[in-house]
């Protein structure tokens, strides 16, 4: 079921329909349709609200969750690896041109690659190449059905955290995801997709190269980079594009203008709204969820929207239930 509030779903046949009809929506001017998959891992606040199981790599109390989780048998991690395959053939059933696998901002991929959610002492956890594992197997079950079932021009991304660093707590080093990136193209994926929280030209603390530096060197020339992080006007959009990455994805630019895109393309980047208000939002036409996570004060630890100090009196705590805290 969904980790959140008015999250897609890809994990049954009875999603096709609805899988196609956001297919056509997101093709219908020419655009490409991509579809993200995850699993929450930990983060799936909707098992939890539900009274079902939170499973993860391994039982761990964590003091952000009023939760418990549970630890992933073997089996179950087998079943979970062929999920994402036959989330990845449905994708394709459903006329989309692409997924990305969604490997960052702490899901279960990530909870896997990280020390400080995995602490399995099987073929799953442990060293550096155990916790590579579960990512390198959720790619391989992915690029099969994709070669066995896809168009030839049918995209795969994958998408990481380049860090996971929390004060003196280390899950893993940019070294470490640089070693796994390396590993995930030798599987000949379209482009990796870096979640960037401090912006698309940040770097490593004390390192002079930029994140998009350090993982260029290991992406052959076929392998794009993407990234996403701090684009709120076409000025940034084209820095970004033309001096740090191949592409850029515009997560919170297009929640504050649903436009972004289409006034660059228009020459009218200098009418993108750089921030949310009361008075905006009719126009960006966000969902019950979005408006309900982005008007809470602390966004559900999601990155904040530029005015969203703006929006805090009209938030209703409709969905506070699937709050971590």
């Amino acid at each position: 079921m969904p980790g959140y509030p008015e999250q897609l779903g890809a994990y049954s046949d009875e999603h096709l329909d609805g899988l196609r009809q956001v297919a056509q929506a997101l093709k219908k001017d020419g655009n490409k349709a991509i579809l993200q998959i995850h699993h929450g891992g930990r983060a799936a606040i909707g098992q939890a609200v539900s009274g079902q199981d939170v499973v993860a790599p391994s039982q761990v109390d964590f003091s952000f969750l009023d939760y418990p989780i549970r630890e992933l048998t073997a089996d179950e991690i087998d079943d979970i690896i062929k999920d994402f395959g036959k989330a990845t053939r449905r994708a394709i059933k459903a006329g989309f041109d692409g997924i990305e696998i969604h490997g960052a901002n702490h899901y279960l991929i990530q909870q896997f690659f990280s020390k400080l959610s995995n602490f399995r002492t099987d073929k799953w956890g442990g060293s550096l190449e155990k916790r590579m594992a579960f990512p390198l197997a959720v790619v391989a079950e992915v690029m099969d059905v994709v070669a066995k079932e896809a168009p030839q021009d049918f995209i795969v991304g994958y998408r990481i955290s380049p860090e996971e660093i929390h004060g003196d707590a280390i899950g893993y080093t940019y070294k470490e995801s640089v070693q796994l990136i390396a590993e995930v193209v030798k599987y000949q994926l379209d482009y990796i997709h870096l979640s960037l929280w401090d912006g698309y030209s940040s770097r490593p603390q004390g390192v002079d190269k930029t994140y998009a530096e350090l993982f260029r060197e290991v992406l052959d020339d076929e392998t794009k980079l993407m990234l996403v992080g701090g684009v709120f006007g076409e000025e940034a959009a084209r820095d970004a594009v033309e001096n740090y990455g191949d592409l850029i994805a515009v997560g919170r630019g297009t929640l504050v203008d649903p436009l972004f895109a289409e006034k660059v393309m228009l020459g009218q980047g200098d009418t993108i709204l750089s921030e949310v208000s009361p008075e905006t939002l009719d126009y960006i036409k966000w969902t019950p969820g979005l408006f309900e996570a982005f008007s809470r004060q602390d966004s559900l630890g999601l990155p904040k929207i530029p005015g969203a100090e703006s929006i805090y009196h009209l938030h209703t705590g409709r969905f506070d239930m699937y709050s971590k805290k």
